[in-house]
């Protein structure tokens, strides 16, 4: 007769090549869409590095606790995020068609409208021709307030146009006259 085994701490158990089983069904997983296993002493040299980098760490060479981790302003992500993603002309334009008024000043931005901004040119429609001939005098002046405010070459020209006036051709014929001149502006 055989006698009964005894309790072998290798021994298949089946609680636990369940789990192990499981732990690897979502490895492979994981490995499927494309993660990669990640080993945790190599993250702690990469945090130490970091923290290094950013300037966090304390004397004995560790990082301080919580710098990796420490919140920082909004604009100070958002300006990193743009320059990491090339982003930057692209924010500066939306900034010259937002901070219009703040740029140009309340008199000029009460006449004077952006309407578009493409490969550095903006163009602006203003509500009289006089407001038109004033921007355009003041056009050098604005450019290089915009080369210090965002960089140079993000803006080289003003196209400044005059105001929409109605068409006075009315029917198939028109008969070429003088017309109603500047009565707009």
């Amino acid at each position: 007769m055989r006698e009964p085994e005894e309790r072998d701490e290798h021994r298949f158990d089946p609680e636990l090549d369940a789990a192990k089983a499981l732990l690897n069904r979502m490895r492979k997983l994981a490995e499927e869409r494309g993660d990669r296993r990640v080993d945790a002493a190599r993250m702690e040299k990469v945090r130490k590095r970091q923290a290094a980098r950013r300037g966090f760490m304390d004397k004995g060479g560790s990082p301080e606790p919580g710098a990796i981790r420490d919140p920082r302003a909004i604009g100070e992500v958002v300006a990193r995020l743009s320059k990491a993603r090339g982003w930057n002309t692209q924010v500066a334009v939306g900034s010259v068609l937002g901070r219009w008024n703040e740029m140009v000043g309340e008199d000029i931005a009460a006449h004077c409208k952006p309407e578009s901004f493409e490969d550095t040119v903006v163009i602006v429609r203003c509500d009289s021709t006089s407001w038109a001939t004033q921007l355009r005098l003041l056009s050098h002046q604005l450019l290089k307030k915009f080369d210090a405010e965002l960089g140079p070459g993000i803006v080289t020209v003003i196209r400044v146009l005059g105001p929409n006036a109605p068409s006075w051709r009315h029917g198939m014929r028109s008969v070429a006259g003088r017309g109603p001149r500047d009565t707009y502006g």
